[in-house]
């Protein structure tokens, strides 16, 4: 059998290795192997890799968002050919229980997050990955495949705007947390025409990636928030979407919310993260409190998203992307630790 090089996550030693592996074998008739070209890390492979988010029991490969080439197509896949630039949705459902066929396919309790591609099914931070044809969407040729190894971050981007809307013209925005997640909210914002947008983050260098963005937003630290709220408690904004899934953050998201405020809890949390909120103030102020949890048929709607803002908001550089090789992958994860760039992407193939 041909041999393929990839990184392997054991989680039970908390460890991630490079290795070879065999070439996944020909695809079953609803199958398709991509040839993975560009594939990121995301904030939950981090939470994985600290223990703090069920995966698969046994060693996997790890890596949700990923595009290629289409290189082998199963017998009854009609939508994909032989040569396709593709990207993958990596959740799916089984189609049969209440939340599936009542729309909700990412609240399934025994598929959706419980069977994602790269968290309990190999993924893409290998040379191939087999996944099932359902899962894998032609990318426009208009699209490069390092653009579309956003697709996956912006379908569930895509859902949480969805999830917000009424958004009314002239809002004011608190962006909390500048990682790519963070960075991507405010581009898509601007995109679609707010201005009156706040960027809130304790690291330096992730703030200096929203500067970078050159899009005129207001860039701050946690405390200059605090200080504006204690100095002139009209202060506010009436949407908070918070990227960062920090407790005391969404604590004084609700402080920050004027009377009639939504506030979109969007990043991920650790599982024993708590907070203390005052009821009083959600009924006072009459606010909203949205949970998004990823991308339920949201995954062309993203690709829609990256044909509009492609190049013009979606460059790696000003976005803070950098690119590294699969053997590149303990340097990748301690630069994204440091929050010295917002995202890593390992360039698999060309």
């Amino acid at each position: 059998m041909a041999s393929m090089e990839a990184i392997v996550f054991d989680p039970k030693a908390k460890k991630l290795s490079l290795a070879k592996l065999e070439v996944p074998p020909p695809p079953a008739k609803d199958e398709v192997i991509i040839k993975v070209a560009y594939a990121g890390i995301c904030g939950t492979d981090l939470h994985i890799i600290d223990g703090e988010f069920p995966c698969k029991a046994t060693s996997f490969v790890p890596g949700h968002e990923f595009s290629g080439i289409a290189t082998d197509v199963g017998s009854g896949v009609t939508h994909i050919k032989r040569g396709d630039r593709v990207v993958v949705d990596p959740n799916n459902g089984c189609f049969v229980c209440g939340f599936c066929t009542g729309g909700d396919v990412h609240l399934c309790q025994t598929s959706a997050i419980n069977n994602t591609v790269g968290i309990f099914r190999d993924g893409g931070w290998s040379q191939f990955c087999k996944v099932p044809a359902s899962q894998v969407y032609r990318l426009p040729q208009n699209i490069s495949l390092q653009i579309g190894a956003l697709t996956e971050p912006m379908s569930c981007l895509s859902h949480g705007w969805d999830r917000l809307l009424p958004v009314a013209m002239g809002s004011r925005i608190l962006v909390q947390g500048a990682g790519i997640i963070g960075a991507l909210w405010v581009s898509t914002l601007y995109h679609l025409g707010h201005r009156n947008i706040t960027v809130s983050e304790p690291n330096e260098a992730r703030r200096n990636i929203i500067k970078k963005l050159d899009l005129g937003v207001q860039v701050c630290h946690p405390e200059e928030l605090l200080a504006a709220r204690s100095q002139d408690f009209s202060w506010g904004v009436d949407v908070c979407v918070d990227c960062s899934g920090a407790a005391p953050a969404l604590e004084a998201a609700i402080n920050f919310l004027r009377p009639g405020g939504k506030l979109l809890v969007f990043g991920v949390a650790a599982p024993q993260a708590r907070m203390s909120i005052s009821p009083y103030e959600i009924y006072k102020k009459e606010l909203t409190i949205i949970g998004v949890m990823v991308n339920p048929f949201s995954f062309n709607k993203s690709i829609g998203f990256l044909e509009a803002m492609n190049e013009k908001y979606l460059n790696f550089d000003k976005l803070g992307v950098r690119l590294y090789q699969l053997n590149q992958f303990e340097e990748a994860m301690v630069e994204l630790r440091k929050g010295s760039i917002s995202k890593a992407v390992f360039q698999v193939s060309p």
